[in-house]
């Protein structure tokens, strides 16, 4: 087991998380259960934490701060700690995606990252291991903060149809996830277009690719392959990236088009699962 005295606080995110809490507790006067028990979980989830053999949440995390009368001390390290759990080299195109005012995607397969549910993301995530999976998962959905500040990036999304019928996670997170993008409409600053099947050959057949924009720094392009992402600001990758994406948005279905679409799919494809009795329920 590891002892949290070996800690070193400088090694990442979580082992710094992990002494902090510790030294603030010690300075309550609270042992790891008894701060457990106000914040309404295990001792041993605080110890868990307190050893980095645990991610904390944003919600662990403001439980803490209420406790411990940190002035949100926690909740701010929770942001670095969820980032650090991402994969090494996604990292840098993480960091600009929070800082982007315009974002450009197509996505061929899945649902880009910032719209994904909890459950699809989850179900992505676990495809190819388990392993801190829950981690991941928070990681993911951290990511999507930048969605819900007072001035949000702009966003357009094009998804090929495909992503509507790949079933991931099963036909109940296949229903809330298509549910999830219908509801987006309210938000003036994310559409979503659907490349539909009919297009035939199109543009986009080499791949996913996202385009990021700024008001200070140069804009970039990234694209990513099975080992790692690539992201550049190289004029003439920019130049061929923009020339292709408004070659998909123009042959995409009209927002008002996609909505109907991603509806009709998710009712024809999703909207009825077999009971446990084998009968169809809603």
């Amino acid at each position: 087991m590891v002892n949290i005295r070996d800690l070193d606080p400088s090694a990442s995110p979580l082992d710094y998380y992990g002494s902090e809490l510790r030294r603030l507790r010690e300075a309550a006067g609270l042992k790891q259960g008894q701060l457990g028990d106000i914040v309404f979980c295990t001792g041993s989830l605080i110890g868990q934490v307190e050893t980095a053999r645990k991610v904390p949440t944003r919600d662990f995390s403001e439980r803490m701060d209420a406790a411990l009368g940190t002035g949100g001390t926690f909740s701010r390290l929770a942001g670095l700690v969820l980032r650090s759990q991402l994969p090494h080299w996604f990292q840098p195109y993480a960091e600009m995606e929070a800082k982007a005012a315009y974002i450009s995607t197509y996505q061929a397969q899945l649902v880009y990252g910032l719209l994904q549910t909890e459950a699809y993301a989850r179900a992505v995530l676990g495809v190819r291991t388990c392993e801190n999976l829950d981690a991941r998962t928070a990681a993911r959905m951290e990511r999507q903060r930048i969605l819900d500040r007072d001035n949000p990036p702009l966003m357009w999304v094009v998804l090929s149809e495909a992503v509507l019928h790949q079933e991931i996670g099963g036909a109940e997170v296949m229903r809330n996830q298509l549910a999830h993008l219908l509801g987006l409409r309210g938000r003036e600053w994310v559409k979503v277009q659907i490349l539909p099947f009919e297009v035939g050959s199109h543009v986009g057949l080499d791949g996913t690719f996202n385009l990021l924009r700024f008001e200070d720094d140069p804009d970039l392009v990234y694209t990513e392959d099975f080992v790692q992402g690539h992201m550049t600001a190289n004029p003439q990758a920019l130049r061929e990236g923009s020339l292709r994406y408004d070659h998909l948005q123009a042959a995409a279905l009209s927002v008002e088009d996609s909505s109907a679409l991603i509806a009709r799919v998710m009712e024809e494809r999703y909207g009825h699962h077999p009971g446990p009795d084998g009968r169809a329920v809603a």
